[in-house]
């Protein structure tokens, strides 16, 4: 499954994705994109800062795993077609374990906020 359709901005410190909400989407319900979507999404943003790192070093992308996820607040819920623009920053990095701070936003708003810690798998 996807969750992101573009990306947006990338540096060393940060990635901005974009994604547009789908009723095919397997995380939607009638008209909404559900919690675990939203959540997903946040996740696979961190993923793609550390696929297009790789990318650029002509390294194949690694096998990652969420390590954690804390402080998630969302305050409201994407409908279906609404597009959200979504930033992971990058806290700390050290030994394959990444912790970011994401938002993620609609129409300019932040609807969800939270912490993940991501850990690349060993090779």
């Amino acid at each position: 499954m996807v969750m992101v359709d573009t990306l947006l901005h990338y540096s060393e410190t940060q990635v901005t994705s974009k994604l547009t909400v789908l009723k095919s989407n397997i995380f939607t319900n009638r008209h909404s994109l559900t919690e675990p979507g939203l959540i997903e999404h946040m996740a696979q943003t961190v993923a793609l800062h550390t696929g297009y790192k790789y990318y650029l070093q002509n390294k194949p992308s690694p096998t990652g795993y969420i390590g954690s996820i804390k402080r998630v607040e969302i305050s409201n819920l994407p409908q279906i077609k609404d597009t959200l623009i979504t930033r992971a920053s990058i806290l700390h990095e050290i030994m394959g374990v990444t912790l970011v701070a994401i938002d993620v936003t609609l129409n300019g708003k932040s609807i969800a906020t939270g912490e993940m810690k991501t850990v690349v798998a060993n090779s």
